[in-house]
């Protein structure tokens, strides 16, 4: 069952990745164009609309796989130094809070791009609707809740020691 799971979570992450890697490109590529503009008095209308829905799905998109490669910053100087039994008691308190967290999160921010998309929310600049940005953060926060159940099921079945 976990490895089943944790394929799943890979296939959602390399996708989640290659779309957040997509939105990267377009941000740098409307920074650019934006600025070469301006010079010319032409500047792209709408570049911080775009910027801003864009960086909140990169973030969002990429918080998973950060959590799988294990790529934040690890501060364990004390944690090291105590007791494997003790190491995985606290991996598993710390994954099943925070995973609660971002599930509660992603519910949340689901409701809210439940609301955005009944009102008819858009941006005021180009008229973009809100809520399909704001479910692809909500989907972001899932994808990492499963990451963190998955690596304390890891943990708890002992397939790894204490993250």
């Amino acid at each position: 069952m976990i490895q089943a799971l944790d394929r799943v979570s890979e296939i959602l992450n390399r996708t989640l990745t290659w779309l957040a890697s997509v939105l990267l490109g377009v941000m740098v590529f409307m920074t650019c164009a934006n600025i070469i503009l301006r010079v010319f008095g032409k500047p792209v209308g709408g570049t911080v609309e775009i910027m801003a829905y864009s960086s909140a799905l990169v973030t969002a998109f990429a918080l998973g796989y950060a959590q799988r490669e294990k790529a934040n910053i690890p501060v364990d100087f004390l944690f090291q130094r105590y007791p494997a039994w003790l190491r995985k008691v606290l991996t598993c308190v710390n994954c099943s809070l925070v995973g609660v967290f971002f599930c509660l999160v992603g519910w949340q921010i689901a409701k809210y791009a439940a609301t955005l998309r009944t009102t008819g929310e858009i941006t005021e600049t180009l008229g973009i609707v809100y809520y399909p940005f704001t479910y692809g953060v909500s989907l972001g926060c899932f994808v990492l809740a499963l990451v963190l159940a998955i690596d304390m099921l890891k943990v708890v079945s002992g397939r790894e020691e204490g993250l």
